[in-house]
């Protein structure tokens, strides 16, 4: 489902998304091994962490459609979103997580992260995920794609970092960073 062809790229993500999985649900989740849990804000129905960018809302509240189905596309659970880039015209990125904890730390909570092609047509594209812990490989998705790359996991990234990158014909037009989540 990840090409769908002719419906150009956030359409056919979100009709991808909302064929997939059920509407991002806004209720907050707690931790379930008593770290603490993740403090959220609602933006127009989508659950943020509180101390996600103002550019993470202002990207939400553009369009709150196309950041539930961001949400979709991670699964079930993912409905936290720490994190979302614009990089122009080109792609969007948003990372997610379910707030439960997967170890000792505040950080150690699940992630997603989806590069969304905003362009409507195909491109080579990609996602890498890094979790916060240099031990654990990186996770990727790479390819040519209409709709978006990934979703990519890490067990413990909040925190973490997730890379974008995007090339139209031989130009590179989106190489960027976002970090996951509010570090310390």
């Amino acid at each position: 489902m990840k090409n769908l062809i002719g419906l150009g790229g956030v359409g056919a993500a979100l009709l991808a998304a909302m064929m997939i999985a059920p509407a991002a649900s806004a209720a907050d989740r707690s931790d379930r091994n008593g770290s603490a849990s993740i403090e959220v804000v609602h933006v127009k129905g989508v659950t943020v962490d509180k101390q996600a960018s103002a550019e993470t809302r202002r990207i939400i509240e553009s369009d709150v459609r196309v950041a539930a189905a961001a949400a979709n596309v991670c699964g079930s659970g993912y409905t936290i979103s720490t994190g979302a880039a614009r990089y122009g015209t080109h792609g969007t990125t948003y990372t997610w997580t379910n707030g439960a904890s997967t170890g000792d730390s505040y950080y150690d909570k699940p992630i997603c992260a989806v590069f969304f092609n905003d362009t409507g047509s195909a491109r080579y594209m990609g996602i890498r995920l890094k979790d916060n812990y240099t031990a654990t490989p990186d996770v990727q998705d790479f390819g040519t794609f209409s709709s978006y790359a990934g979703p990519v996991y890490q067990n413990r990234g909040y925190c973490g970092q997730a890379y974008s990158y995007m090339k139209a014909g031989s130009s590179v037009v989106v190489d960027n960073y976002l970090t996951v989540g509010s570090c310390n």
